[in-house]
């Protein structure tokens, strides 16, 4: 049995009799029964997800995943493919978008090199498991092998497993590649049975061919893999990344360990997807961070039926969004534990 196998026969449910408990005590909680909305509804899933009343979430991680995507080669980006491994660089030196936002968060980032095209310096601080230098042109066939897509999985569970190690009680997830909008968009299309035509956006920069080329060179290269809907580690083959594999792992890893998981934007939502496809009782330990300005972002959320907490506009990824809603699950569980309950305060209503 492979780690990924065991990875999915070791996600369970979440803990319905904690949830329950925890509902019945913010139900008590001095204030209006419903009245803190959405965040009462998260300190209920953390309980379920931790199994217990007062779930701590004092250590926090990033976890953002960079490579490259041969379909570059068909001119679907205007930025230079470089850019990948230049910017991946500078994670370790807290420059990036997701550094700035964690750096208040008290949140830890760790870049992973899953599939960078080119090799990165020994000591750049990044995590170097890379499966290949870069997915295979999906628009002349698959974009990996079984063994690879399988492979990229199985690195974001081991840096899901190391974040657990390390006693991290909150993971996001994040992703660093020039062109990555592009297999996201064509494993949606996949996943939804929808015209990408519908779901394609401009991503970092679209090439000069603009949306309409950027939507044939997906549609040929579902037309070229005919990727079956049904079976998630083939879709993740056909038309994928090897980042999008790392982030489903990442997920799937997280559900084993019972860490919560927040999304980040569009790519990180197809993640969802995929590490849902593979096992559906992960999805209960995901939340959805921010609604991405991607337009699939609306249509991800819906498939995985999360609803984001944030409306930012925002479309940076490599985990900028899942950092920015940290703060938010601090704030459930300061409810969870420092708000009194009419008992407490014996108080009668």
């Amino acid at each position: 049995m492979n780690v990924l196998e065991q990875t999915l026969q070791g996600i369970h449910g979440l803990d319905a009799g904690m949830m329950e408990t925890a509902r019945t005590r913010i139900d008590n909680l001095i204030k209006p029964v419903g009245s803190l909305g959405k965040l009462e509804d998260i300190a209920v899933r953390l309980s379920g997800i931790t199994g217990s009343l007062h779930p701590v979430i004092d250590r926090k991680a990033i976890i953002t995943m960079a490579a490259d995507h041969g379909v570059y080669a068909e001119g679907i980006s205007g930025n230079p493919q470089e850019i990948t491994l230049a910017q991946t660089l500078l994670f370790e030196r807290g420059l990036t978008g997701v550094c700035a936002i964690a750096g208040i968060t008290g949140a830890a980032v760790t870049a992973v090199d899953i599939g960078i095209k080119g090799e990165l310096p020994e000591h750049s601080g990044v995590i170097r498991r890379k499966v290949k230098h870069g997915t295979d042109n999906m628009a002349e066939g698959p974009a990996m092998t079984r063994e690879e897509a399988i492979r990229s999985i199985e690195v974001g569970i081991e840096m899901a497993a190391r974040e657990a190690e390390k006693g991290t009680r909150l993971i996001g997830t994040g992703e660093m590649g020039i062109g990555n909008t592009t297999p996201s968009t064509a494993m949606l299309a996949v996943f939804s049975r929808r015209d990408p035509l519908d779901i394609t956006g401009r991503g970092a920069g679209v090439g000069e061919g603009g949306i309409s080329h950027k939507v044939a060179v997906i549609r040929k290269a579902i037309d070229v893999n005919r990727p079956d809907a049904v079976d998630g580690l083939d879709v993740l083959v056909k038309v994928g990344g090897l980042e999008i594999g790392g982030m489903a792992g990442v997920m799937l890893g997280a559900a084993a360990h019972r860490m919560p998981v927040v999304i980040d934007g569009y790519i990180s939502s197809v993640a969802a997807l995929l590490a849902a496809a593979l096992e559906p009782k992960a999805k209960a330990y995901f939340f959805a961070s921010h609604a991405s300005a991607e337009p699939g972002g609306k249509l991800a959320s819906e498939l995985l039926g999360l609803e984001p907490m944030l409306h930012m506009d925002m479309c940076l990824g490599e985990g900028s969004g899942a950092a920015l809603a940290f703060p938010i699950f601090d704030a459930a569980v300061s409810m969870m534990t420092r708000m009194a309950t009419f008992a407490d305060v014996e108080m009668k209503i």
